[in-house]
């Protein structure tokens, strides 16, 4: 079992997915500092319940059970001044139980989740491949520098995951799932949707 730092956010991140944080809070500010200046991450894990601010002061979050291991790959200010941080999501893992830091920061003693073995991309999915393929052209997405590895299907289904507008709930169940299998039946059952409501449009 291995302790990390823990971020409480109200959305999900997948692995390899990029998401932008805005970082005011002091005790996030000096995570940032250590996690940049050795090299290291942090984990990020769904906020059930209760405010993403209120999370890492006051009382005790509610957790979900898995979350993702992070790593900064970019950082800036914002025009508010803010420091603006590009995450990359990593190993999933398995959050066991959590306490808190006298820095304030929510401590996670977790098990990391071994990375899977990249798959193949089947005949049958590459509407999937297509659908991203269309998505990197956007200029938002650009700017998040996505390096994605086409013959890995876990990679083309979790980076377009990320970028697809996805309950957050939805999200959190594709995080959970152990099969590539199951990963893009949900995702084909949500693009199937999609196509449908612009049909009817």
């Amino acid at each position: 079992m291995t302790e990390i730092s823990l971020f409480p956010l109200s959305a999900v991140l997948l692995p390899h997915g990029r998401m932008p944080l805005q970082i005011f809070e002091r005790r996030y500010l000096d995570l940032v500092r250590d996690c940049m200046r050795n090299d290291t991450g942090f984990g990020v894990i769904w906020l059930l319940k209760g405010a993403e601010v209120a999370a890492s002061q006051s009382g005790e979050p509610q957790l979900a059970g898995v979350g993702c291991y992070a790593r900064i790959v970019d950082w800036d200010q914002l025009p508010n001044g803010l420091l603006g941080v590009t995450i990359a999501g990593g190993e999933r893992f398995d959050l066991h139980s959590s306490d808190r830091a006298d820095s304030g920061l929510v401590m996670g003693h977790v098990d990391l989740k071994p990375k899977p073995e990249p798959e193949p991309v089947l005949e049958v999915w590459q509407s999937l491949v297509a659908v991203l393929r269309s998505l990197e052209n956007h200029p938002h997405v650009q700017r998040m520098g996505l390096a994605v590895d086409y013959n890995d299907a876990w990679q083309v289904a979790y980076t377009l995951a990320q970028l697809l507008p996805l309950d957050e709930s939805l999200k959190y169940e594709l995080l959970t799932l152990d099969s590539i299998e199951a990963v893009v039946r949900e995702l084909e059952l949500v693009l199937n949707e999609i196509s449908g409501e612009d049909s009817q449009a």
